[in-house]
């Protein structure tokens, strides 16, 4: 049941005098009106019946608080029981008891869904355009990595732990192993063929499953059935003997993905969208280490639209550099400011050059392409063919570097798309898309700052909900911390421009 938020109207509260009007703190407060939360999540709560909850919107603000100064959900409480700035922001009064540590953990995982965290930071957001905050119209997008809160363990270690799992879990329920399981785990250390060793784990834990079913009823034991069937999970994955799969019981939706060509980690990947100008974030999603960048473009593209941003500009790296992607952004009028992926657009622009009006290719030697075909191979994978003018081709002085064989002229393959990618290209040689292009470093800042000083750098907990969880709320107290500082920056340059005038006033009327 929720109550009436409490309110500061202690005695004590004139304690509150002492903190400064430009506290980060009392910033956010003046940007943002935080008691949308608790009609966010009033079905959440049984409205009659039940003892009195703590109001969403304090639990939120107290989480705010956490993720602003990467504090532990002991240490939160903690210095918000003695500190008068964190006491204010909170909305009680200096004698107030505050919520059980517990409680946090609780509302993270029961109330805090997916959905209202989006909503939330949709919210703050379009708060800060209507009041003009925030008034830019460029949006950057990328991914970032998270370490996961666990070591990354080869097949053979994860299976050797689900044994040991799967005896102890029976050992927990049924009293004793039964004498007819083989407990003794092969030493997959000793074995150097790392082949060898996996089949040998495989061939053991797959026996293990069978002698369980076979010696008990898993039926009448539901913590032994549950973990039979996430191994047997587990093994059906080709992608776990291959390494590309789970590689760790403790956090089994972690996957192994790239930081770059070389380097990889274990983990997740949060994607996010970014104004430009302002350097607020309006959309994030949340997958494991595996996931392609710009897969949930649309998503994240829709979440932002929600905001109330009117968006002219679309960044991001060569990775976006995808049809779907340009297609999107062409769709809302808007520009995209990406890079030609090499993987996508593999014209030598040196020796071919394109006409879109007549859809023609031309050679560096002036030859140009007379007809066109379609085709389509085995896989599905459409291409054009462009045929060169025969007769041009043959005095050509450059025919033997440029056609092999008895072929007669030049025929250039190119992708389906290639001809409109070509405009693309154009454009990017341009000094405007080189100097504009310059304002996408704001995500990579944004990245660093979300890592090295609010702990996105390494998962709090284990699975994907909590990732998710943990980067939103991330994602909302850096975009709080933000607003904070534009508006302080606005008061300075308004307290400036008032000394200023006012000293300007004063000299006017000595000098009359």
């Amino acid at each position: 049941m929720l109550r009436s938020n409490d309110k500061q109207l202690s005695v004590y509260s004139i304690l509150y005098n002492k903190i400064p009007e430009n506290n980060i703190l009392r910033l956010i407060n003046t940007a943002v009106d935080f008691s949308f939360i608790n009609e966010l999540l009033e079905d959440s709560y049984c409205k009659y019946y039940g003892r009195p909850a703590k109001e969403p919107e304090l639990l939120v603000r107290i989480l705010v608080l956490q993720y602003l100064y990467k504090l532990s959900d002991e240490r939160v409480i903690m210095d918000a029981s003695l500190n008068l700035a964190y006491m204010w922001f909170l909305g009680i009064n200096p004698e107030d008891e505050l919520p059980h540590p517990s409680l946090l953990a609780k509302f993270r995982v029961h109330k805090l869904q997916d959905i209202t965290l989006d909503e939330i930071i949709i919210e703050v957001v379009n708060q800060c355009v209507e009041k003009g905050i925030i008034d830019g119209s460029g949006i950057s997008i990328d991914a970032t990595h998270t370490e996961a809160n666990t070591f990354k363990a080869t097949p053979e270690r994860v299976m050797k732990r689900l044994a040991k799992k799967i005896f102890k879990t029976v050992t927990e329920e049924k009293g004793e192993v039964p004498e007819t399981i083989n407990q003794e785990i092969p030493d997959y250390k000793q074995i150097e063929d790392h082949k060898e060793a996996k089949a040998t784990m495989e061939a053991y834990l797959e026996k293990t499953i069978v002698e369980v079913e076979e010696s008990i009823d898993i039926e009448n034991y539901p913590k032994t059935k549950k973990i039979i069937e996430n191994a047997k999970e587990i093994l059906k994955d080709p992608k776990f003997i291959q390494q590309r799969g789970v590689r760790s019981i403790v956090d089994q939706e972690a996957r192994v993905g790239h930081k770059s060509k070389t380097e990889r980690f274990f983990g997740y990947k949060t994607e996010f969208m970014i104004t430009t100008d302002d350097r607020i974030i309006t959309a994030v999603t949340v997958n494991n280490g595996s996931y392609v960048d710009g897969t949930e473009f649309n998503k994240l593209m829709e979440l932002t639209q929600k905001s109330g941003l009117t968006l002219k500009e679309i960044y991001g790296d060569k990775a976006y550099f995808k049809k779907q992607i340009l297609d999107k952004i062409k769709e809302i009028e808007a520009r995209a400011y990406i890079p030609i992926s090499e993987m996508a657009y593999k014209i030598d622009e040196e020796r071919f050059s394109y006409n879109k009006d007549s859809d023609e290719w031309f050679c560096s030697q002036g030859n140009n392409t007379i007809r066109k075909k379609h085709r389509k191979d085995k896989s599905g994978k459409q291409t054009y063919k462009y045929y060169f003018e025969k007769e041009k081709c043959n005095n050509c002085s450059q025919r033997e570097n440029c056609i092999k064989g008895t072929t007669k002229a030049r025929v250039l393959e190119v992708g389906i798309n290639t001809p409109e990618f070509y405009e693309y290209s154009q454009q990017q040689k341009t000094g405007e898309f080189k100097e504009n292009y310059k304002k996408r470093a704001c995500q990579e800042w944004k990245n660093g700052e979300m890592k090295n000083f609010h702990g996105l750098d390494r998962a709090r907990g284990y699975g994907l909900k909590s990732m998710s969880t943990q980067a939103k709320l991330t994602a909302l107290a850096v975009n709080l911390k933000r607003i904070a500082n534009i508006l302080s920056s606005k008061i300075s340059f308004d307290l400036s421009f008032f000394i200023l005038f006012k000293a300007d006033r004063k000299y006017c009327s000595q000098a009359a």
